[in-house]
């Protein structure tokens, strides 16, 4: 199937490790040029340069933090001049930190609606005039399975990205109708250095190993193995192509079936 990626324009925030820098660099093997994005200047620039010699297609890097209000229209205006416009928004965030709501105070959950809510609002507000210059314009915001199924000891992510989702839908009924598609993808258990992070912190919690703990984990998906950032990537990068472009307004799980509900 041809994506009809090609020469297309993406800003990939949060993309310098883990299911961002998958997507970008699926992006990139599709002909589409990519800005990626870290808080660290240097691991941005190596990451555009490693996706640029893997693929030879042009990639670029921008430092900024997006949890931080000041950085958005910085990092999009950046982008639009390196990339020549903007077709393609994903906006990605790492998580906010384990525990149970007990432990936490007024100054966490602001700095987790700033990651996880926030983040995507400041992107979106800030992409939009270059969007609607676009003939396939779309947005994708990440988020995790978690906001169907919420997670012990997750009580942030579980909170503020259900927020996001709601974002996402109402932002597909608003702006549909100027063509601009809306979707948010679901990311289930998925071997990256935040899912790694997460075992650590439930071994030390249960006295356990990290093994058992993956193992422990990986017993309740129904296809019995976490799985890989390129699979999320695949999912990622149609969604956002113009080959599916009447897909719009969707929450789509990408979670190896452990999600429960029907719906």
């Amino acid at each position: 199937m041809d994506l009809q990626l090609q020469d297309k324009r993406a800003f990939v925030a949060g993309s310098s490790r883990g299911l961002g820098f998958a997507t970008a660099l699926m992006l990139a093997r599709e002909g589409c040029k990519v800005a990626v994005n870290s808080r660290e200047k240097k691991n941005a620039k190596a990451t555009a340069k490693k996706i640029t010699r893997e693929t030879g297609t042009q990639a670029y890097g921008f430092a900024g933090d997006v949890s931080k209000a000041a950085n958005a229209d910085d990092l999009i205006t950046s982008a639009v001049e390196a990339l020549g416009g903007l077709d393609i928004l994903i906006t990605n965030a790492g998580g906010p930190p384990a525990g149970s709501f007990e432990i936490f105070d007024e100054e966490a959950w602001q700095k987790a609606v700033n990651l996880s809510l926030m983040s995507h609002v400041r992107l979106i507000r800030a992409a939009l005039p270059y969007l609607r210059k676009s003939s396939a314009p779309s947005v994708l915001t990440m988020t995790s399975y978690t906001v169907k199924q919420p997670l012990p000891n997750l009580v942030l992510s579980n909170s503020v990205r259900a927020a996001t989702v709601g974002l996402t839908k109402s932002l597909a009924l608003e702006l549909g109708k100027e063509n601009i598609r809306f979707n948010s993808i679901l990311p289930g258990w998925t071997v990256t250095e935040r899912v790694q992070e997460l075992m650590t912190f439930r071994a030390k919690n249960n006295h356990t190993t990290v093994e058992e703990e993956f193992a422990k984990q990986t017993a309740e998906i129904p296809l019995g193995r976490m799985g890989r950032p390129e699979e999320f990537a695949n999912a990622a990068v149609f969604l956002v192509s113009p080959a599916a472009s009447y897909i719009h307004g969707v929450a789509l799980a990408v979670d190896g079936g452990i999600i429960k509900g029907t719906f």
